[in-house]
């Protein structure tokens, strides 16, 4: 898999924030098709269409490792809104990727 971007911004309403997301990955291994399925599922979910995610596979661009100073993958990366902010993982537990990319929930219904 080569560096992947995949455009999610539309016009979002005032004041609600674009997020601009990495994904660095290597190569199609369990833990990073893991990551980018879990990842894709949340934005879908919560952030809409106010996203932009890029993939990077190291094993393909390896030298892009450097600018993000990633020492383990997958790592997440969310680039804006500042402060960047990192997560290393499979991203399987949704409540501390939301809280560590600091992003709300979106409401759901409750049916119980």
């Amino acid at each position: 898999m080569a560096t992947k971007r995949v455009s999610k911004i539309k016009d979002a309403g005032e004041g609600e924030e674009k997020f601009e997301l990495r994904l660095y990955i290597a190569g199609n291994t369990a833990k990073s098709m893991a990551a980018l399925a879990n990842l894709r599922r949340y934005c879908e979910e919560h952030l809409c269409d106010r996203y932009v995610l890029e993939v990077i596979d190291l094993l393909v661009h390896p030298q892009l490792a450097a600018g993000d100073q990633i020492l383990a993958i997958p790592t997440l990366v969310r680039k804006v809104p500042v402060p960047i902010r990192k997560i290393i993982g499979d991203l399987s537990n949704e409540e501390k990727v939301l809280v560590g990319l600091d992003i709300r929930p979106a409401k759901k219904a409750h049916g119980i």
